[in-house]
């Protein structure tokens, strides 16, 4: 019988899902994956993420915040654009937000502005915070640790980093998101030596679809698109590297996202 999961980042209001997107969604549920929080990342795809989330409550939840890659594009319009969407009963977290200097399509003053902007709105709305952060550690935990206070919670979203940024998180309580980046020999083994610390009430699962596929799957899927029903593949790989059950990952991680972001 399949787990009852839930994915707590996957981008279906991508355009590579428009063609499918209710099989998609068909494939998830007969995969387990009964609750899905739709990312938002851009001004267009939160408003998209919450008319998704609107037209299947109970199923779909969205996000709404500003990616650190279009940072750039933050205005006081943006501003007023996630402030207004948070107050909908389907937006579940502010973000995603944080800071990319891995690609830098932004510059970093204008991600280190769009980061802080986001978390104000976290703190006075008392949504959790959906984090990114990729090579910009330093500058990520500088910001973010003073914020936590008056955060209600914040996850660190598709966790890539080292032991050491990990039981940083951890210290700081944060929860942390896993996805198929645990299932990539070439980019990701580290993570399999690593995710046994993460404490069984701060662990959560993604698939961060249509990216990162697990490639562990076998067969191996015809599309390299990932989608949510994929995620039982991240909860075996992380079952394996914690030396625990699948059901009792199932059981966490659910119980954990229920808790995060206050599901009905």
């Amino acid at each position: 019988m399949a787990h009852s999961l839930i994915d707590i980042g996957a981008n279906i209001a991508h355009d590579s899902f428009d063609e499918d997107r209710i099989d998609m969604m068909r494939r998830a549920a007969d995969a387990g994956v009964h609750k899905i929080i739709v990312t938002g990342s851009s001004d267009d795809s939160s408003v998209q993420a919450a008319n998704l989330a609107e037209q299947s409550p109970g199923v779909l939840y969205s996000t709404a915040g500003i990616h650190p890659h279009h940072a750039s594009d933050y205005t006081n319009d943006s501003d007023a654009l996630i402030r207004s969407l948070v107050r909908k009963d389907c937006v579940v977290a502010v973000g995603e937000c944080g800071l990319d200097y891995f690609r830098n399509f932004s510059p970093r003053e204008a991600q280190l502005d769009a980061f802080k902007r986001q978390l104000d709105i976290a703190k006075d709305s008392g949504l959790p915070v959906f984090l990114h952060q990729r090579d910009a550690h330093d500058d990520f935990v500088e910001i973010l640790e003073p914020a936590l206070p008056d955060l209600s919670r914040a996850v660190a979203h598709c966790f890539t980093g080292e032991g050491e940024s990990l039981r940083e998180y951890i210290a700081m309580g944060l929860y942390i998101g896993i996805t198929g980046w645990i299932c990539d020999e070439r980019r990701g083994k580290h993570l399999l030596d690593i995710v046994s610390i993460i404490p069984d009430d701060k662990l959560l699962i993604e698939t961060d679809a249509p990216y990162l596929l697990p490639r562990t799957i076998r067969p191996r899927p015809k599309s390299r698109r990932n989608e949510p029903m994929y995620l039982p593949e991240v909860v075996r790989v992380l079952a394996e590297a914690r030396g625990q059950t699948e059901d009792h990952i199932a059981a966490i991680t659910t119980a954990n996202a229920n808790r995060f972001f206050v599901l009905p």
